[in-house]
């Protein structure tokens, strides 16, 4: 329980100095005279999704709480002497958790089990979650100038992440069961992004471009597939 906590919550102790480094960079530049024609638009990001699973196996539901937070800080590079068009690359963190019926377990062989849950099984908690260290770049428009502050902005790209900590949980009456040991389990995540906004408050959706289980079949048959897609709002700080 005390890992758990640690890894879902440890990204605020990452996440706060950017802020306040954030709010500082956006003072000075405010109170600066002299216009900066050779500006970037360098940007901390946090975002929050709503999370979906796609391709599942037959009768899979979510149930519970589906969800990720990410943040980290991009560099932005721009391509023209406007500057409206650049790219950028960066780091960052993200937590993802899938709450549904699906159970992964373990057999008494050591075997991965893959099963979904019938409505005659009972049980108060099963969810699989991950965190992990992400690699982001974006081919970027957007309407800002020197002067311009709140602007309009496309951001499409990619994301290259590896999942460095992952557990699936089940819980019912009498019976807990927490799984970190998958051997099916992709750790390396390729990802599609998009962003669209205006100003701090922006769209944002991924799409996972692998499955999360390799060669994983469910007790009756079934391929397991699993990609996600996560749908949100990100927020850009200067």
């Amino acid at each position: 329980m005390q890992c758990d906590f640690r890894m879902r919550y440890f990204w605020l102790i990452f996440l706060f100095p950017l802020f306040a480094i954030g709010q500082v960079e956006s003072e000075k530049v405010l109170s600066t005279a002299a216009i900066d024609s050779l500006y970037r638009e360098d940007q901390f990001y946090f975002g929050i999704t709503y999370n979906l699973l796609l391709n599942s196996p037959d009768d899979v539901r979510s149930r519970g709480l589906s969800g990720g937070i990410q943040g980290g800080f991009l560099r932005d590079m721009p391509l023209n002497k406007r500057r409206n068009i650049a790219i950028a690359v960066g780091l960052g963190l993200a937590y993802d958790q899938f709450g549904n019926n699906f159970f992964i377990g373990e057999s008494q062989e050591g075997n991965s089990i893959f099963r979904v849950l019938g409505s005659n099984v009972e049980f108060s908690q099963n969810r699989f979650g991950m965190a992990s260290i992400e690699l982001p770049f974006e081919f970027r428009w957007r309407t800002s100038t020197p002067t311009e502050y709140n602007f309009w902005r496309i951001y499409a790209g990619g994301r290259i992440g590896y999942a460095y900590w992952y557990k699936a949980t089940f819980k019912q009456s009498g019976n807990n069961v927490n799984q970190t040991k998958i051997p099916e389990f992709n750790p390396v995540r390729f990802t599609a992004t998009l962003g669209f906004g205006y100003g701090t408050f922006n769209f944002f959706a991924s799409y996972s471009l692998n499955p999360f289980f390799k060669d994983a079949i469910t007790d009756d048959g079934q391929r397991v597939d699993l990609n996600a897609l996560k749908v949100g709002l990100m927020f850009y700080i200067l």
